[in-house]
Protein backbone atom coordinates (compact mmCIF):
# COMPACT_ATOMS: atom_id res chain seq x y z
CA UNK A 1 0.00 0.00 0.00
CA UNK A 2 3.01 2.52 0.94
CA UNK A 3 3.96 1.85 -2.55
CA UNK A 4 1.20 2.70 -4.07
CA UNK A 5 0.91 5.86 -1.55
CA UNK A 6 4.56 6.34 -2.88
CA UNK A 7 3.98 6.54 -7.47
CA UNK A 8 0.80 8.41 -6.81
CA UNK A 9 2.78 11.43 -4.45
CA UNK A 10 5.91 11.12 -7.69
CA UNK A 11 2.93 11.57 -10.01
CA UNK A 12 1.77 14.30 -8.23
CA UNK A 13 5.12 16.15 -7.72
CA UNK A 14 5.39 15.19 -11.42
CA UNK A 15 2.15 16.78 -12.44
CA UNK A 16 3.08 19.89 -10.23
CA UNK A 17 6.64 20.17 -12.24
CA UNK A 18 5.07 19.97 -15.48
CA UNK A 19 2.20 22.76 -14.54
CA UNK A 20 5.05 24.70 -13.15
CA UNK A 21 6.77 24.32 -16.59
CA UNK A 22 3.61 25.36 -18.41
CA UNK A 23 3.30 28.24 -16.39
CA UNK A 24 6.59 29.57 -16.88
CA UNK A 25 5.65 29.35 -21.06
CA UNK A 26 3.66 31.98 -20.22
CA UNK A 27 5.83 33.96 -18.65
CA UNK A 28 7.57 36.91 -20.66
CA UNK A 29 11.35 35.41 -22.11
CA UNK A 30 8.96 32.63 -23.20
CA UNK A 31 10.77 30.15 -25.86
CA UNK A 32 9.40 30.07 -29.62
CA UNK A 33 6.93 29.25 -30.84
CA UNK A 34 5.28 29.53 -27.14
CA UNK A 35 1.58 28.42 -27.89
CA UNK A 36 3.02 25.11 -29.25
CA UNK A 37 5.54 24.58 -25.59
CA UNK A 38 2.11 25.51 -23.39
CA UNK A 39 0.32 23.11 -25.47
CA UNK A 40 2.75 20.14 -24.81
CA UNK A 41 3.63 21.05 -21.46
CA UNK A 42 -0.06 21.27 -20.57
CA UNK A 43 -0.46 18.08 -22.28
CA UNK A 44 2.08 16.43 -19.88
CA UNK A 45 0.81 18.30 -16.86
CA UNK A 46 -2.99 16.50 -17.33
CA UNK A 47 -0.93 13.07 -18.40
CA UNK A 48 0.83 13.02 -14.99
CA UNK A 49 -2.37 14.36 -12.99
CA UNK A 50 -4.27 11.24 -14.79
CA UNK A 51 -1.42 8.83 -13.70
CA UNK A 52 -1.48 10.07 -9.74
CA UNK A 53 -5.21 10.02 -10.25
CA UNK A 54 -5.31 5.98 -11.49
CA UNK A 55 -2.18 4.55 -9.31
CA UNK A 56 -4.19 5.94 -6.18
CA UNK A 57 -7.23 4.03 -7.51
CA UNK A 58 -5.38 0.95 -8.57
CA UNK A 59 -3.49 -0.01 -5.11
CA UNK A 60 -6.58 0.51 -3.40
CA UNK A 61 -8.13 -2.15 -5.56
CA UNK A 62 -4.96 -4.08 -5.11
CA UNK A 63 -4.86 -3.64 -1.28
CA UNK A 64 -8.71 -4.91 -1.08
CA UNK A 65 -7.96 -7.52 -3.23
CA UNK A 66 -4.54 -8.48 -0.80
CA UNK A 67 -6.73 -8.24 2.25
CA UNK A 68 -9.32 -10.94 0.87
CA UNK A 69 -8.31 -14.51 1.65
CA UNK A 70 -5.40 -13.46 3.86
CA UNK A 71 -5.75 -15.16 7.20
CA UNK A 72 -8.50 -15.08 10.06
CA UNK A 73 -11.72 -12.66 9.34
CA UNK A 74 -10.87 -11.88 5.65
CA UNK A 75 -13.88 -13.51 3.58
CA UNK A 76 -15.26 -12.40 2.86
CA UNK A 77 -13.55 -9.34 1.70
CA UNK A 78 -13.17 -6.59 4.33
CA UNK A 79 -13.46 -3.96 2.07
CA UNK A 80 -16.88 -5.52 1.86
CA UNK A 81 -17.42 -5.49 5.27
CA UNK A 82 -15.76 -2.80 6.84
CA UNK A 83 -18.01 0.63 7.37
CA UNK A 84 -21.04 -1.30 6.26
CA UNK A 85 -24.19 -1.73 8.35
CA UNK A 86 -25.10 -5.71 9.12
CA UNK A 87 -28.34 -5.05 6.76
CA UNK A 88 -25.78 -4.03 3.76
CA UNK A 89 -23.34 -7.11 4.16
CA UNK A 90 -26.02 -9.63 5.02
CA UNK A 91 -26.11 -12.37 2.48
CA UNK A 92 -22.46 -11.03 1.09
CA UNK A 93 -21.06 -14.03 -1.33
CA UNK A 94 -18.35 -12.90 -3.37
CA UNK A 95 -16.94 -9.41 -4.58
CA UNK A 96 -15.81 -8.84 -8.30
CA UNK A 97 -12.29 -6.58 -8.93
CA UNK A 98 -11.51 -4.83 -12.04
CA UNK A 99 -8.62 -2.75 -13.06
CA UNK A 100 -9.77 -0.49 -16.09
CA UNK A 101 -12.17 0.71 -14.76
CA UNK A 102 -11.35 0.73 -11.20
CA UNK A 103 -13.91 -1.11 -9.08
CA UNK A 104 -14.30 -3.24 -5.67
CA UNK A 105 -17.58 -4.51 -5.90
CA UNK A 106 -19.60 -6.64 -3.31
CA UNK A 107 -21.71 -9.09 -4.49
CA UNK A 108 -25.07 -11.13 -2.43
CA UNK A 109 -26.03 -14.14 -2.45
CA UNK A 110 -29.44 -12.35 -4.82
CA UNK A 111 -27.04 -11.14 -7.30
CA UNK A 112 -27.72 -7.25 -5.97
CA UNK A 113 -23.91 -5.62 -6.10
CA UNK A 114 -23.01 -2.68 -4.19
CA UNK A 115 -19.49 -0.98 -4.23
CA UNK A 116 -17.08 -1.04 -1.56
CA UNK A 117 -15.69 2.34 -2.05
CA UNK A 118 -17.68 5.29 -3.96
CA UNK A 119 -14.39 6.83 -4.55
CA UNK A 120 -13.55 4.76 -7.18
CA UNK A 121 -16.66 6.56 -10.01
CA UNK A 122 -14.54 10.11 -9.39
CA UNK A 123 -11.18 8.65 -9.70
CA UNK A 124 -12.54 6.62 -12.89
CA UNK A 125 -13.91 9.95 -14.33
CA UNK A 126 -10.62 12.37 -13.29
CA UNK A 127 -8.62 9.75 -14.81
CA UNK A 128 -10.81 9.43 -17.95
CA UNK A 129 -11.08 13.24 -18.41
CA UNK A 130 -7.19 14.07 -17.63
CA UNK A 131 -6.17 11.37 -20.19
CA UNK A 132 -8.27 12.88 -23.00
CA UNK A 133 -7.33 15.97 -22.05
CA UNK A 134 -3.39 15.02 -22.05
CA UNK A 135 -4.30 13.44 -25.59
CA UNK A 136 -5.99 16.25 -27.42
CA UNK A 137 -3.32 18.98 -26.15
CA UNK A 138 -1.07 16.87 -27.66
CA UNK A 139 -2.35 16.48 -30.67
CA UNK A 140 -3.05 19.81 -30.70
CA UNK A 141 0.52 20.34 -30.49
CA UNK A 142 1.34 18.34 -33.42
CA UNK A 143 -0.93 19.97 -35.22
CA UNK A 144 0.18 23.77 -34.61
CA UNK A 145 3.21 22.37 -35.19
CA UNK A 146 2.60 21.22 -38.74
CA UNK A 147 0.64 24.45 -39.42
CA UNK A 148 3.34 26.36 -38.33
CA UNK A 149 6.09 24.20 -40.93
CA UNK A 150 3.91 24.68 -43.70
CA UNK A 151 3.27 28.69 -43.19
CA UNK A 152 6.98 28.49 -43.18
CA UNK A 153 7.38 26.57 -46.16
CA UNK A 154 4.93 28.28 -47.77
CA UNK A 155 6.80 31.73 -46.84
CA UNK A 156 9.80 30.62 -48.75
Amino acid sequence: MLVGLGLSAVCAVAALIAAAGAVAVALPGRPEPWPVHLLRRAAATAAWAAAAVYSLGLFAVLGSEAAFDDGANSVPAPACRDGFDPAMIEGLSHHRSSYLPLRFDCVRADGSVYTSDPDYGWMNGATAVLALTAALLAITAGYASELRARQAAAAS
